[in-house]
C-alpha cells in the first residue's frame, strides 16, 4: 500500500476500484503475481443482490451472492491481497505516467489503473422491490435465472424493443409472459406487434395501482382497469445506469450508453488503464466479469515484467 509519506510517492503496480466479482478476481490475480496493489470496495456490488445463481459454473446447487463475495474476499485475504473499504473521491493521470486515486484523506499512486467499477440496475416502481429483489421475485438477468422459471406465470416490465426483448427470451421457457408497461405507450412498431401477438405475449398498457406480496412469491398485481394478475416472478427489462464517472472523469472512451470501451486486453483508451465486468460492453454474466479481470490482471503483470526485464521481446 503505498500513499503520502514525508512527501514521496512509493507508487504501487495497480489499483483495483471495485469490489465485485470482477475487481475480486483482478484481486486474486494481481496477488498471486506477488504484484504491490490496493483493491477499493465501496461494498455496492449487485452480486450481492444475487438471490441464488444456479448457472455460475462450479455450483450445482447454486450460489448466494453475498456467500460467493465472502469466498472471493477470503480466497484474496488468503494470497496476502489487500483491501480498503471505501469510496474512489477523485482520479487522475499525471504526466508521470501515474494515476493518484483520493480514498477519503488518503491519495495512493500506481502505474497500473483497473476499473471494476460495475453498474446499477434501475429497478422498477414497485413496492419493497430491495426486498423482493433479494427473494428473487424481481430479476434482472433472465440469462441467469430463466431456467428455474420453466412454465412458470411471469411479468416483464418494460417497453419498447428492450421490453419485447425480454419477453420473448423467456418465451422459451414459458408461454406465460404479460409484459406490463406501467402505463407508458407500448412503443412497438406493428411488425413488432404482431411478432408479440404470434408468440402469445399479452401486453398491459395500463397503470399499476396494488402489488400484493405473499409469502415467497409475488402473488398479485392489480392494474387500473381492474384486471388482476396472478405471477411467479416480475423480470425487470427497465436496464441499468453505468457507474462510468470515475472512467468519464479520467477521460476514458465510453460507448453511448456510458459503457467503458476496451480492446482485447480489457485495455482502455488511456494507457496503463483497464475495465473488466459489467462497466464494459459485454455479456453481464458472473464468469464473463471474472475472465475480463482476469486478462486485466495478466496483462498488467506482463507489462511490468517488461520494465522489469523479466520477459522475452514480443
Amino acid at each position: 500500500m503505498a500513499g503520502q509519506q514525508d512527501g514521496r510517492e512509493t507508487p504501487l503496480d495497480c489499483i483495483v476500484v471495485g469490489g465485485g466479482p470482477a475487481g475480486l478476481t483482478a484481486g486474486i490475480y494481481l496477488a498471486r503475481f506477488r504484484r504491490r496493489f490496493l483493491l477499493v470496495d465501496s461494498g455496492q456490488s449487485r452480486a450481492a443482490w444475487i438471490p441464488r445463481s444456479h448457472n455460475h459454473p462450479g455450483f450445482p446447487g447454486g450460489v448466494n451472492g453475498i456467500e460467493l463475495l465472502e469466498r472471493m474476499r477470503e480466497q484474496l485475504s488468503r494470497q496476502g491481497g489487500g483491501l480498503v473499504e471505501g469510496s474512489v473521491s477523485g482520479a487522475a493521470c499525471h504526466q508521470d505516467g501515474l494515476f493518484r486515486v483520493a480514498i477519503g484523506d488518503q491519495t495512493f499512486a500506481a502505474s497500473h489503473l483497473i476499473l471494476a467499477t460495475g453498474v446499477i440496475d434501475v429497478e422498477p416502481p414497485l413496492p419493497n422491490v430491495l426486498e423482493a429483489v433479494r427473494r428473487g421475485l424481481v430479476r434482472q438477468c433472465p440469462i441467469c435465472d430463466a431456467f428455474e422459471m420453466i412454465d412458470r406465470s411471469l411479468v416483464v416490465i418494460g417497453s419498447g424493443a428492450t421490453g419485447l426483448g425480454e419477453a420473448l427470451f423467456l418465451r422459451t421457457y414459458t408461454p406465460h409472459i404479460v409484459l406490463v408497461t406501467l402505463g407508458q405507450p407500448l412503443g412497438l412498431d406493428d411488425a413488432s406487434r404482431r411478432r408479440m401477438h404470434e408468440a402469445g405475449i399479452e401486453a398491459i398498457e395500463t397503470p399499476i395501482v396494488e402489488i400484493t406480496l405473499e409469502g415467497d412469491r409475488l402473488a398479485r398485481l392489480i392494474c387500473a382497469d381492474g384486471r388482476v394478475l396472478i405471477f411467479d416472478a416480475v423480470y425487470s427489462a427497465l436496464g441499468i445506469h453505468p457507474r462510468a464517472d470515475l472512467a468519464a472523469a479520467l477521460g476514458v472512451a465510453l460507448y453511448p450508453d456510458r459503457r467503458i470501451v476496451t480492446d482485447d486486453h480489457q485495455r482502455t483508451s488511456l494507457d496503463g488503464c483497464y475495465g473488466a465486468g459489467d462497466i464494459v460492453t459485454g455479456l453481464n454474466q458472473l464468469g464473463v466479469a471474472m475472465a475480463q479481470a482476469q486478462i486485466a490482471a495478466v496483462d498488467v503483470h506482463n507489462r511490468l515484467r517488461a520494465r522489469e526485464g523479466l520477459c522475452l521481446p514480443s
